[in-house]
């Protein structure tokens, strides 16, 4: 709808107003938080988990697109649950963007990966929600789901407008987008599991039995 949008009016108030639009969206996520008066126990561990999503981003810098940030948020969502996993992954762009750079993509990108997060906790209340190959095959839709996000803030940004230039741009950012998703799913193969005790722990300690 932004792109059809932006292709009759314009990319660059498109793209000023799909910003505008993505920074407003955050703001009943905080909202229905803040109604629900967490205390400062049940913030521990968000915070705890959003250092952990900033350290793993900024550890694999180097590395463009491996990153085991998604793969965090996953897990934090599948084990405390949806409000718990959208404040920690926006959260965690807010935070290490102070490493890598703030601009205009930081609301998509704390909208991007705080909507994983919260999906995530949807799932983790599921049947199977928390058994590591489910969060696996998630963690690959997750990957490509926050991509194809921050590739749509691209095609506003830089006028990629005309069907040629936005499938383009989509393309392009396909092979970085497949390489952030093949990453949360071998994160989350080989440390779901005991990141899950770990904070299964934490919920127990924390009298977090009810999900944030």
């Amino acid at each position: 709808m932004l792109l059809i949008c932006a292709y009759f009016f314009g990319a660059e108030l498109a793209a000023v107003y799909a910003t505008v639009i993505v920074a407003l969206a955050l703001i009943p996520f905080f909202l229905l938080l803040e109604n629900r008066k967490l205390s400062a126990d049940a913030l521990v561990p968000v915070a705890v988990m959003t250092a952990i999503a900033v350290a793993g981003r900024a550890a694999f810098y180097v590395v463009p697109g491996f990153k085991p940030i998604v793969a965090v948020i996953v897990l934090t969502g599948a084990a405390f649950g949806a409000g718990a996993g959208f404040l920690t992954g926006s959260l965690s762009m807010l935070c290490s963007n102070l490493l890598f750079g703030h601009g205009p993509w930081t609301p998509w990108q704390m909208f991007a990966l705080g909507l994983v997060g919260f999906i995530s906790g949807f799932l983790g209340k599921t049947k199977f929600g928390r058994k590591v190959p489910v969060l696996a095959v998630w963690g690959l839709i997750a990957g490509f789901l926050f991509g194809i996000i921050m590739d749509t803030w691209f095609i506003l940004a830089f006028n990629r407008l005309s069907p040629a230039a936005a499938g383009g741009a989509l393309l392009l950012g396909l092979p970085l987008n497949a390489v952030l998703a093949g990453a949360t799913v071998i994160f989350i193969a080989v440390f779901g599991k005991p990141f899950l005790k770990i904070l299964e722990r934490a919920k127990q300690k924390y009298g977090l039995e009810k999900s944030v």
